[in-house]
């Protein structure tokens, strides 16, 4: 296990805000990490922590308290901890410029990336093979879905709350969205063509994204433009995907589930992923856990720690950051 990992297994356990020196006991008493004959591990923590806030890295967040001080907690960890706790000034992550790399690798390289992205927001993510779809004789509606789709659930603490809203509606108690990803988007023509495509495919969802690699910096006043007019929302990627950032949020649609039943019909993976989406909506209180099992093990991998990420770019050719 390397520093960072052990830093964020502390974090994990501590399952709250807490301090650089509770996250370094915490890695001393359960021994995740051997800091030999360093001579002030406490300040290496320090200095690890406050990493994770510079480099943009999504999964650590931290509050400043009063006197300058600061705290630290994991995003995942986010909903078990009280809003009170949570209510000092969270700091946004700091931007990082990307410079001009030679792009050898596939598109489909990046799903692995924007799933373990997606996953530490609570959204389970699954690629769909446009080239799996029977179109009949049409052959033209390949912008009909996009590369990826995620799906988020409503985390409703109490038996009572999750019963309530599913008897309202159960449609409140999740969010599709739809993800358009490109390695890299260089100039306006390249922008349109992909944003629209982005458009037309993400009809269906809740949320449309246009996912890239790389964006040109000429382009950010033409986004703006074209996400404040169509509602598409902007993803920056990263070879370190918890640094990734939405650039521009996207804005909410409610379902069309005629489009929904048209993909299912054409496209046997996004029916799978609508069927294991109805199971967990279902699923009776004993069997929630196996049912919830059985749909992140049917959705895309993700990285379970940074060393995983590191070999999978080399391999793949992916440039760092």
């Amino acid at each position: 296990m390397t520093l960072k990992e052990s830093v964020l297994k502390s974090l994990e356990d501590i399952n709250d805000v807490t301090n650089y020196l509770a996250v370094y006991n915490k890695i001393v008493e359960k021994s995740y990490y051997d800091f030999g004959p360093a001579k002030t591990p406490t300040a290496t923590i320090s200095a690890v922590l406050g990493d994770f806030i510079r480099s943009g890295d999504t999964r650590v967040k931290r509050i400043k308290q009063e006197g300058g001080t600061y705290t630290y907690y994991l995003a995942k960890n986010e909903q078990n901890i009280g809003i009170d706790v949570l209510s000092g000034v969270t700091e946004p992550a700091l931007s990082v410029v990307k410079t001009n790399k030679t792009i050898g690798y596939n598109e489909r390289d990046l799903h692995k990336l924007l799933s373990s992205y997606l996953k530490i927001s609570g959204i389970y993510s699954k690629t769909i093979f446009h080239e799996q779809s029977t179109y009949g004789k049409d052959n033209n509606q390949i912008w009909t879905h996009p590369d990826m789709v995620g799906i988020k659930f409503l985390n409703l603490q109490t038996k009572a709350s999750q019963t309530f809203i599913k008897s309202i509606n159960r449609v409140d108690t999740f969010k599709l969205s739809s993800y358009e990803i490109k390695k890299e988007i260089n100039n306006d023509s390249e922008l349109k063509k992909a944003f629209f495509q982005a458009v037309s495919n993400s009809s269906w969802a809740n949320y449309g994204y246009l996912v890239a690699f790389e964006f040109s910096d000429s382009l950010t006043e033409e986004m703006e433009r074209l996400n404040q007019s169509f509602g598409i929302g902007v993803i920056e990627l990263k070879s370190n995907p918890y640094q990734s950032k939405v650039l521009f949020t996207p804005k909410y649609r409610d379902l069309d589930f005629k489009t929904i039943d048209k993909l299912c019909k054409i496209n046997k993976e996004f029916e799978k992923f609508i069927e294991q989406t109805e199971k967990l909506l279902t699923a009776e209180e004993r069997y929630y856990k196996s049912t919830e099992k059985e749909l992140d093990e049917f959705c895309d991998d993700y990285f379970a720690n940074d060393t995983e990420i590191e070999k999978y770019c080399k391999d793949k050719h992916i440039p760092n950051d």
